[in-house]
Parts: structure tokens; C-alpha cells; sequence
């Protein structure tokens, strides 16, 4: 009995480091040691807390902890995790999101239904889109001023290229008209208080506006999510035709460099530091005043080093003003410079790595038309 335990973990550990296998078969978190014994998958630990709630279909088993027998381990190696997802994973649509190990829980766990309870993707769809040119239905939105959710019809058009809302379920006319190639969608369960919390971000006027949704199924918001996605890729096509996915995929919707709470001071830079929620979007820096505010309190264009922009650890020598906050950086733009501090040093490491990584990025026309509405803003 001894004997054979080693044998078959020995083997299974093997398995794992065949390409393929050693990556989770889900979310591609490196280094899985828990196995679907059903689907013949190797997964990691929170992938198979997931896999626990569609005992129907699959079935766990740590491979370092949970005994094996023969006819196990010989299942696990006829299949795998590439064989299976060749299966499982054949007719994804283009746009749609397949969420890795660092995206929230509702994504991940729609994304394991869709594959093996709903088996969205084994067969190509006779109506490959999400939505069929429009989505309807009621989502709870946060409202701007009270801080309330209420429930609000949405209506997603691919025709128009719009999503609007409605403030009242018999109104007429939207409250809000919003093109889908200005918008950005992303999970923020944190931020909102709720697990499948999704927040929209748009540009009108130039000015950034966001409205923070939910709905209490997470199937239903991710088929939002995703709907939002093919609407834009359909929009982006046809505004550019022959742009390959490659170019095209990035620009649907992205998660946020960096959000968190950093200190600020003004102009004159002789202000007392005050504590803002940042949020950093391609190269948008936006400050709140709460992470759940509608509007930014102000915005800052960061460009590329060859305009002129860069960032340095530290504050200048000499910096005046009330900082309670030790952990300084400075952000140089062509106009004047932004000084911010950060509460630990992790934080400071963590922002000054955001910062870098976007004035390395060469800038393209569009951030080049973005910093010209920025030099000339009222």
C-alpha cells in the first residue's frame, strides 16, 4: 500500500512538469498540486475549490496529500491538461475574457462553468455572440450623489455602438448614452462591496466618469462583461479592418495599472499633503477623494521619457507642507512636477514600478492628442 502511494505521487509528479501540466489547466497559475481525477486536469488550489462545487462533473484530489490508486494515476496520463482544454477550450470566442490566477473570484469561477458545466465552448455556437447586436436587463448602480444602489434597465447596443441607462423602468429616454469605444469595464468586488461588482469608466468631454454596477448572479455580470468586450471588438473592426487581433485584443477592456491611497500636495507644492484614492489607467493618473466617487477631484497626464516625463524615488530636498507619510515620489512632467508620498515602502515600490513602466512606453497619436487636451486643459 506504502509502496504503491509513492509510486503513483512519484508519477503524478512527473506528469506536472510535462508542458502543459504544470500550469493550472484554468487559470495558468504556475506549479498546480491539486488534479480533477473526472476531467483528467491539473488545477491549483483555488481552482479546485471551484471544481468542489460541480461534484457532478469533477472530482478533486491534492496530488501530494490524497492517495491514488493505479486506475487513477492512468487516467491523469492518457489525458492532461492540453488534451483536455483542446476539448474544452475549441470554439472560444475571440473577444471573450479567459481570466488568469490574478483576476477575482466571480471571472474564475464563470469562466470553470463555462468550460465543463455549461460547455459553452466544445461545439462552434450557431449564434457566436454573446448578446445577438442587443443586451437588456437590470443591474444595480450606484447612484452619484447618495451612494445608494438601485436597480437601473441598461441596454447594450452593438447596431448603435452604445450602452445606455435608464434612470426609471418605464422612462423613454436614457439617462445616459455612452459609446462602447470610449468605455472601460473592470472587476472591483473590493471597491464595490460586493463579489461581482463591475466598474464602468468612460471619456465624455475628456472628462472621466464612473458608474459602479452589479448583479447579485455572476453568470449574468460576466455575460455583461463579456458582451461589453464583443460589442467593442465588432466597433474596432470595422473602424479598423486591417488591424490584426493582435492590435486589436489589447484595447478591449483592461484592468487598472495601480489603484491605492497615496498623500498629495498642491501647485505651489507648500500645501499640507492631503490622502486621495489614486487610480492609474494607461496613462491617466486620477485622484479621488473616495474610491467610489463618480467623478475625479483631478487627473495627470503621465507621458514617455523622450516628451520630457519622468518619475524619482524621494521628494526634492526642502519640501515644505505637512506629510504624514515618509515614503516620497516625484513625478516630472514638462509643466511642473507632482509630489506624492506613500504610506510604506512596499507602497512606494509598488507605485514607482507603475510609473516607470508607463514613461518607458513609447507614446502612441492618440497619447500624444491625450497630452496635448492635458497642456491646454482650463
Amino acid at each position: 500500500m506504502a509502496g504503491e502511494k509513492i509510486r503513483n505521487q512519484k508519477a503524478l509528479k512527473e506528469m506536472i512538469k510535462k508542458d502543459g501540466n504544470n500550469i493550472c489547466a484554468d487559470c495558468r497559475a504556475p506549479d498546480p498540486d491539486w488534479a480533477s481525477h473526472t476531467l483528467g486536469t491539473f488545477i491549483c488550489l483555488n481552482c479546485s475549490g471551484i471544481h468542489r462545487n460541480i461534484p457532478e462533473i469533477s472530482k478533486v484530489k491534492s496530488t501530494v496529500m490524497d492517495h491514488w490508486d493505479d486506475s487513477q494515476v492512468e487516467f491523469m496520463d492518457q489525458h492532461g491538461n492540453q488534451k483536455v482544454n483542446a476539448k474544452y477550450e475549441a470554439f472560444i470566442p475571440v473577444y471573450y475574457y479567459r481570466p488568469t490566477f490574478q483576476d477575482c473570484q466571480v471571472l474564475r469561477e464563470q469562466w470553470v462553468r463555462s468550460k465543463y458545466e455549461r460547455k459553452e465552448f466544445v461545439a462552434e455556437r450557431d449564434n457566436k455572440s454573446e448578446f445577438n447586436g442587443i443586451k437588456e436587463g437590470y443591474l444595480w448602480k450606484r447612484g452619484r450623489d447618495n451612494g445608494q444602489f438601485l436597480s437601473r434597465r441598461f441596454v447594450l447596443s452593438e447596431q448603435n455602438g452604445t450602452l445606455m441607462y435608464y434612470a426609471k423602468h418605464d422612462a423613454k429616454e436614457p439617462k445616459a448614452v455612452i459609446k462602447v469605444e470610449n468605455l472601460n469595464a473592470s472587476f472591483q468586488p473590493a471597491k464595490i462591496g460586493n463579489p461581482n461588482g463591475l466598474q464602468i469608466t468612460y471619456v465624455k468631454d475628456n472628462k472621466t466618469r464612473n458608474i459602479f454596477l452589479y448583479h447579485e448572479n455572476g453568470k449574468e455580470i460576466v455575460e455583461w462583461f463579456n458582451a461589453l468586450r464583443e460589442a467593442q471588438y465588432n466597433y474596432l473592426k470595422v473602424a479598423f479592418p486591417c488591424a490584426p487581433n493582435t492590435e486589436i485584443l489589447p484595447k478591449l477592456t483592461r484592468s487598472f495599472i495601480k489603484e491605492g491611497y497615496m498623500e498629495k500636495t498642491g501647485p505651489r507644492q507648500t500645501e499640507g499633503f492631503k490622502k486621495r484614492w489614486f487610480t492609474m489607467d494607461h496613462r491617466r493618473l486620477m485622484y479621488f477623494k473616495d474610491p467610489l466617487d463618480a467623478f475625479a477631484k483631478g487627473e495627470v497626464f503621465i507621458g514617455s521619457k523622450d516628451h520630457g516625463y519622468n518619475v524619482i524615488l524621494g521628494l526634492p530636498p526642502g519640501t515644505q507642507g505637512n506629510f504624514s507619510w515618509q515614503f516620497g515620489i516625484t513625478i516630472v512632467t514638462p509643466e511642473r512636477n507632482f509630489l506624492f508620498t506613500c504610506e510604506t515602502d512596499s507602497d512606494q515600490a509598488e507605485w514607482y514600478s507603475a510609473f516607470n513602466k508607463v514613461v518607458k512606453q513609447t507614446m502612441t497619436p492618440q497619447d500624444c492628442a491625450q497630452q496635448a487636451y492635458f497642456k491646454h486643459k482650463p
